[in-house]
């Protein structure tokens, strides 16, 4: 264990020297407070640290010792449910025994020591297990069991193993391995955070995340193990597209990164989660939620730290045969606690003043998202979605950590300044978003939702460039110079926009949409068109195809409850049909 002295602070960095026998990203204690750091540069014998916490007061000659392990997160029961800061000190336990402030060199177990979880195992005595092996269960809350895993690099003979009560330090399985050592297997498991567990192998990215957010998944949908990106300016809906994504997501476990953002967006996840219930298990949905809170006003290193802290968390339910989805709110702050320690570091600035790094660290972290046959003798499927949200300053997507993210996601969510003031949300732009993953899960689509699934999504795509095309004409000669077809097709393109692509974050039946109705609304709108063009070439005027009735059905069916909607679609289909068989009877057709 190594001891040193402080030298220089500045700011989040500490300067010590006679730090010779420590190594990187060791975990040092700073001071006779005992702050907590991290080793992130050595010269001789002169270590430079960040510090996580508040560092006002710290002088030269003050004591810096280092523990000899990396910045490591603790694995066991009690993640569920628990909002843990940027290292993984649980802020409800440091609540209670300090108060609302969050007081310096405080040292409390991320995980609960004294609480006991029932133990049901599932290997017996004598079993020979390996690496990523189920030693038993347990339930964690009414909607997650925690299967309790033989850690990596570990194998054996299980000597012993206990049903029971027990807390997660508590020894409940023996291995003896073939060199006669003895390993004793506890609930919880320590890894350091930098560096990615262990799988078997990676799967295809051809199985989409479902969203139930229409534009998502019909438009740009994200594979399950896939990564995306969400860039935006101020007020463009961020983080409600977040919020939706973990309450509505298909995944098992959410894993929510409030990274640098400000504290009141914090408080609304904190005050919504509980309160809301889980549409698939009737609980509230903080019994499958972790969070990881690191607001602006908290310390800036402790951002860079806790985007790792949440995706090793992340990675720990992947390994169970979880689907997980890791939300980052947002990886601009992270990048601008690179940038202040890059500077205080002294190293040469890249593009902007952010260290030229910037792109390797953000694949670094986005890189760790997968589908996965994980470790064990028999191998299950887990998967880890994550989705970054990105802040550009003024909303401007030429900046180095857009630029760097869009190197590396495959799926472009760009929210638009231009739709929010519309009051169009989601405000993604249909013109500018992309995702790399459409034609790998073209296939699950059409086996899965609809045979015709990949051909309505490409036609309701082409109507939407057409009205991209046809508004510019529109801006220059007026709307009489478009000819009855084209006007149909801007008829046709707005029907996309207000009653497919709109939906309501807070209406109960629209905020969330199954794909099978999803399927139902792309066919209507297209349906309108189709019944439209042909009525337009038998000689209907367009003024009467656009005043229809029937429209206003349309664009109320996505308040349609799911298990009405295939009779709201018959019905909505018949009085389409009448009304432009009416039209043949007018005198004027």
């Amino acid at each position: 264990m190594s001891k040193g002295t402080i030298k220089k602070v500045a700011g989040p960095l500490v300067i010590a020297e006679g730090m010779r026998d420590a190594s990187m990203f060791d975990v040092v204690r700073v001071s006779r407070e005992r702050l907590i750091g991290e080793i992130i540069e050595i010269h001789g014998d002169q270590a430079s640290i960040q510090v996580y916490e508040e560092t006002s007061g710290l002088g030269p000659g003050e004591p810096v010792e280092s523990t000899g392990a990396p910045l490591s997160v603790e694995l066991g029961p009690g993640l569920i449910g628990s909002i843990f800061d940027g290292i993984q000190r649980p802020l409800v336990r440091i609540m209670e025994e300090s108060g609302n402030n969050l007081h310096r060199g405080v040292e409390i177990p991320s995980l609960d020591r004294e609480k006991k979880w029932t133990f049901v195992p599932k290997a017996a005595v004598g079993d020979t297990v390996r690496e990523g092996d189920i030693l038993g269960v347990v339930r964690e809350t009414p909607i997650v069991e925690q299967k309790i895993m033989v850690p990596p690099g570990v194998g054996g003979v299980v000597a012993s193993i206990e049903a029971g009560d027990f807390t997660v330090e508590d020894t409940v399985a023996v291995l003896h391995n073939e060199n006669g050592g003895e390993t004793k297997l506890t609930l919880m498991q320590k890894w350091p955070v930098r560096a990615g567990r262990p799988h078997a192998g990676k799967l295809p990215p051809d199985m989409p995340l479902v969203t139930g957010q229409r534009v998502i998944d019909a438009m740009f949908p994200i594979a399950k193990g896939g990564v995306a990106a969400v860039p935006g300016p101020f007020g463009s809906g961020k983080t409600v597209v977040q919020h939706q994504l973990a309450k509505w997501a298909e995944a098992d476990i959410v894993v929510y990164i409030g990274c640098g953002e400000r504290g009141n967006e914090m408080t609304d996840v904190l005050n919504e989660f509980p309160e809301l219930k889980d549409p698939k298990t009737g609980y509230s949905l903080m019994e499958r939620t972790v969070l990881i809170a690191n607001t602006s006003d908290m310390p800036v290193a402790a951002r860079e730290a806790s985007i790792y802290t949440g995706i090793t968390i992340a990675e720990y339910f992947r390994d169970m045969g979880y689907s997980v989805a890791l939300m980052a709110d947002s990886t601009s702050r992270w990048a601008e606690a690179l940038r202040e320690m890059s500077g205080r570091l002294e190293e040469m600035p890249g593009e902007e003043g952010y260290p030229a790094y910037l792109g390797s660290r953000l694949a670094q972290f986005y890189e760790r998202a997968g589908r996965v046959h994980t470790l064990g003798s028999e191998p299950r499927e887990g998967a880890l979605s994550v989705i970054g949200a990105v802040s550009p300053p003024g909303g401007d997507i030429s900046e180095p950590v857009s630029q760097a993210t869009l190197r590396i996601v495959k799926v472009f969510w760009s929210l638009d300044s231009g739709l929010a003031y519309k009051r169009h949300f989601p405000a993604v732009n249909w013109l500018t978003s992309y995702s790399l993953y459409t034609d790998n899960m073209g296939g699950w689509f059409d086996e899965n939702v609809d045979p015709d699934w990949m051909k309505l999504r490409q036609r309701l795509m082409g109507l939407l460039q057409d009205e991209a095309e046809l508004e510019e004409i529109v801006k220059l000669v007026g709307m009489d110079a478009l000819s009855a077809p084209d006007r149909l097709k801007l008829e046709a393109a707005r029907s996309i926009r207000e009653d497919f692509l709109h939906q309501d974050a807070f209406h109960e039946i629209d905020t969330y949409t199954p794909l099978h109705k999803q399927d139902i609304m792309m066919r209507l709108v297209l349906d309108y068109y189709d019944e439209a063009t042909a009525a337009l070439s038998e000689g209907a005027a367009i003024d009467d195809l656009v005043a229809l009735p029937a429209r206003e059905r349309i664009g109320r069916f996505k308040y349609t409850p799911i298990e009405n909607v295939d009779a709201a679609y018959e019905e909505t289909r018949r009085a389409l049909a009448k009304e432009i068989a009416d039209l043949h009877q007018k005198e004027d057709f």
